[in-house]
């Protein structure tokens, strides 16, 4: 078969993955999306309980939650409550209302555009790594990537749950495509990329404390194994990228007049979107 015909299957493939991926995101994303100490969402915004696959971690971000009900009709005025009301034969009794239709409630990020999102990261990841193993990894850990970035955006938050399986799977299934034939990276930079990107952001975190939030130090532990993979040079082309995405963001909102003196930052979504495009370019050229 002609290598650019599987290139675009496999493209294909990861289009399909990566849409059907998404689509799961925004239950978790809205369940996840909670201030620091306080338990996970159990109830959808009208307070009924999450039900469904995995304990309601799984499903469509939406339910259908009965309107309110009707207050009862109140007596005419020139009659006392007690008092029964005249009887008009001209005129049909009224009937008392039956019940309401469901309505349908919506909560989470949009499904759609997260789908199309995961689809869009998991096809341009496959364009530039090709026929290699490390390309699963890749679209394992892309929508892992993306739910962060949709909690981290919605309440400046990485959780726990989250970024440790990140960076423990990154660094295990990197250790099995390293067995594998055909692999363009290695696992020992791997590991030692999330050892100092790691370390650099927790000496950040030790000067700067207020400048970035511990689950910052853990998320980089992740990236760091998978920029590593690449070599380096990877790793330093990842975290500028971030750092220059993150920077031209703050600029662009204090000049729209949006950003204020010591606003916290999220700073998860750029450190993903750097690790990222660090990740097109090296996979691309190796």
């Amino acid at each position: 078969m002609d290598p650019d015909l599987w290139l675009i299957a496999l493209t294909a493939v990861a289009a399909l993955w990566g849409g059907a991926a998404g689509a799961l995101l925004p239950r978790p994303a809205y369940r996840f999306a909670v201030d620091e100490d306080s338990p996970w969402q159990t109830t959808c915004p009208t307070g009924h309980p999450l039900t469904g696959p995995a304990h309601g971690w799984l499903g469509r971000a939406r339910c259908k939650a009965p309107a309110p009900t009707p207050a009862p009709l109140a007596a005419p005025p020139d009659f006392p409550a007690s008092a029964p009301a005249p009887f008009d034969s001209t005129t049909p009794a009224p009937t008392p209302p039956g019940p309401t239709p469901p309505t349908p409630c919506t909560y989470g990020p949009s499904t759609p555009t997260v789908s199309l999102l995961t689809a869009l990261v998991c096809a341009t990841l496959a364009l530039a790594t090709g026929v290699r193993p490390e390309l699963a990894v890749w679209l394992l850990l892309a929508p892992l990537g993306v739910l962060l970035v949709l909690i981290d955006l919605k309440v400046q938050r990485l959780p726990d749950p989250l970024t440790l399986p990140f960076a423990a799977l990154a660094l295990l299934l990197l250790g099995g495509a390293a067995l594998t034939p055909e692999h363009a990276g290695e696992w020992r930079t791997a590991a030692w990329g999330a050892l100092t990107l790691g370390g650099a952001y927790f000496l950040l975190f030790l000067i700067r404390p207020l400048a970035l939030g511990f689950g910052d130090v853990k998320l980089a532990v992740g990236l760091g194994a998978v920029l590593g993979w690449y070599g380096w040079g990877a790793l330093y082309v990842g975290t500028f990228a971030g750092a220059l995405v993150g920077s031209v963001w703050t600029v662009v909102q204090a000049v729209r007049g949006r950003a204020a003196r010591r606003q916290l930052v999220a700073l998860g979504p750029f450190m993903i979107a750097g690790a990222y495009l660090g990740l097109l370019l090296e996979a691309y050229a190796a």
